[in-house]
């Protein structure tokens, strides 16, 4: 482990410009995150948590001041943690987003055009318990998922990544730890060991060779295989019970990502302006 959040890309490094993690801490148990459970302790902060009557026990499961309970701790609590935090130039991407809607595929692959396109986009949802007044999924884009620390057009930084993958033959990855076989309160949420099977997947090759289809409305590459993943979620169409109410909610969304994107597509090339979904 490198960092949690904020990092920088040099020419032959990537480096961490934090010394500490921000984890969510709601129903944390050892099974689900143990690198997280095992990093709670004397040294680290917990924040709108609560003990179990009597005791000094945290209680994980507890919403009693809001689900939106987390800890801070130093990144050596971390036993695989990288000292100093510097790695190699990658040869893997992920791009996270938890989509409350069950439409993106649990993992996929994108090309530079969908990778810039994306990552202007820095698309993710909301549900309740993430902030006060949400009670139901709402879509946020956040560009380069960062958008508060840029101080240049997002396009600048997407055309920066572009060339960056194709200069060192990057894979660039999406992975969506959200909802699965329909939207938050209907579906379920990715399993974290499926999410760990598929990066691990990624990672070792073992994904190299498989076969792929295109996402039908967003045209990422989807596998059709993977280890220790079911293959009934690698699609997220098959994963819903009414195919075709799976159909019209992906336009929507698609919708939503061509209309937060018109801020932008007079500053950006044709080869991202032709990566955007088809609405």
């Amino acid at each position: 482990l490198i960092g949690d959040d904020e990092h920088g890309w040099a020419d032959e490094t990537v480096f961490n410009f934090e010394g500490g993690c921000y984890a969510k801490t709601i129903d944390l148990s050892e099974e689900k995150e143990p690198e997280i459970f095992h990093a709670i302790k004397q040294g680290a902060l917990v924040e709108n948590t609560t003990f179990l009557p009597g005791t000094n026990v945290i209680d994980f499961t507890s919403k009693a001041i809001t689900e939106n309970t987390r800890v801070s701790y130093p990144l050596h609590f971390i036993s695989n943690a990288l000292q100093p935090s510097i790695g190699k130039t990658p040869k893997n991407i992920f791009f996270l987003t938890a989509d409350a809607y069950g439409i993106l595929p649990p993992i996929s692959k994108l090309t530079p055009g969908q990778a810039m396109y994306q990552f202007i986009s820095g698309y993710t949802a909301k549900v309740a318990g993430t902030e006060a007044g949400i009670t139901e999924p709402k879509a946020t884009f956040s560009a380069c998922f960062g958008a508060p620390f840029l101080p240049l057009h997002p396009g600048k930084y997407a055309a920066m990544l572009g060339e960056k993958m194709r200069q060192h033959n990057v894979n660039v990855w999406m992975i969506n730890t959200g909802w699965s076989g329909g939207p938050y309160g209907v579906g379920q949420r990715m399993k974290l060991s499926y999410t760990r099977a598929m990066i691990t997947a990624a990672l070792e090759g073992k994904l190299d060779d498989v076969e792929y289809v295109a996402h039908k409305t967003f045209g990422m590459m989807m596998p059709k295989e993977c280890p220790n993943v079911p293959s009934e979620l690698l699609s997220p169409r098959f994963a819903w019970s009414d195919e075709n109410e799976y159909d019209k909610k992906a336009k929507e969304l698609a919708a939503m990502f061509v209309k937060n994107f018109e801020k932008y597509a007079s500053s950006v090339d044709a080869e991202i302006i032709a990566a955007a979904p088809i609405g």
